[in-house]
């Protein structure tokens, strides 16, 4: 039998994405079991082995007893197990290991309503994460704040460390973008990763890593515990899933109009895209079809409908949108 020192917990997150309008949101809980209001964190709960069959139904399980929400598309993302990851004042040895999950549904009333006494709201994803949104051009949050605060930080000597560790500035130039190399908007990660290892988030102060961030202003908004960098992992995988998979259409009505999708894809992706491009695009690869039927719903000419060609899944292995570098 293993020793208390030895126990590990399964735990089970959920990174819950929807688009409602322009705007990308992520399904957090904001009030713990006892309606006391905590940091924002993703929706978690427990593997039960005596009564999960798998992680997948445990999951489901606890996102619909915590939110009354049911999952459609689900994929796993990554298995979070560094020790002290969810360490509190009162802990003693128990270790949780969360096993992440990507979930794709689409926002409606009915969920609203749902949600609405459960303690879980949706919020704009990009408000943990402002830097990740390109849609108006570059951010200033970058130049203004990030980039100086990095470069400051990759110029300091490093501590003594076990094996060799990667050039700072290398990194920096990878993941942002810096000194002409390119941004490439699935390395949400890397980014996140790196704000957190210079102490620039919050979430670095909050597990002592450093005394403050020493900046002005957060650098987005905090989540509980590491639920920040599963929200950076969902991110950079739905971004270069839709690129290979349709999985776009799991966040679309069954029927919609192609600006509507341009826009969801810009949400997810951070990028604006040019709408004629992006028209050949989608129609060049043969992933939707005209309904025959339009809509009036922005008040100016019919739009068309289309919706989603399902053969495309049998006629070719990647059938994605694939929007181009920037």
């Amino acid at each position: 039998m293993a020793s208390d020192s030895t126990a590990v917990e399964i735990g089970l997150n959920a990174a819950i994405v929807s688009v409602e309008g322009n705007d990308p949101k992520i399904l957090v809980v904001t009030r713990d079991e006892d309606g006391k209001a905590v940091p924002d964190g993703l929706p978690l709960g427990s593997f039960d082995p005596l009564s999960h069959r798998t992680f997948e139904t445990g999951l489901r399980a606890s996102v619909e007893q915590q939110t009354a929400l049911h999952l459609g598309y689900v994929e796993q993302l990554y298995t979070f197990g560094d020790r002290g990851r969810h360490k509190q004042p009162d802990d003693v040895d128990l270790h949780i290991v969360s096993v992440g999950y990507l979930a794709l549904t689409r926002n409606d009333g009915e969920q609203t309503g749902a949600l609405q006494s459960s303690g879980a709201q949706w919020r704009n994803w990009y408000g943990y994460l402002p830097w990740e949104d390109w849609r108006a051009g570059r951010p200033g949050i970058l130049d203004d704040t990030i980039l100086p605060a990095l470069k400051a930080w990759a110029d300091r000597p490093l501590e003594e460390s076990h094996g060799k560790l990667p050039n700072r500035r290398s990194r920096l130039r990878l993941a942002f973008g810096d000194d002409d190399f390119p941004w490439d908007e699935e390395r949400v990660l890397e980014r996140y990763e790196l704000l957190y290892e210079a102490g620039l988030v919050d979430e670095a102060v909050a597990d002592r890593r450093t005394g403050s961030t020493g900046l002005p202003a957060p650098l987005g908004r905090q989540m509980r515990l590491d639920h920040r960098r599963i929200l950076a992992t969902a991110m950079a995988r739905l971004r270069g899933k839709l690129k290979y998979r349709p999985v776009i259409f799991e966040l679309m009505p069954t029927e919609f109009t192609l600006t509507a999708l341009q826009s969801t894809v810009e949400a997810i992706s951070g990028r604006h895209l040019h709408k004629q491009n992006f028209r050949r695009l989608v129609e060049g690869a043969k992933l939707v079809e005209t309904t025959g039927a339009t809509s009036t719903a922005t008040g100016g000419r019919p739009a068309a409908l289309y919706r989603f060609r399902r053969e495309v899944l049998e006629e070719r292995p990647a059938p994605g949108i694939k929007v181009g570098g920037r």
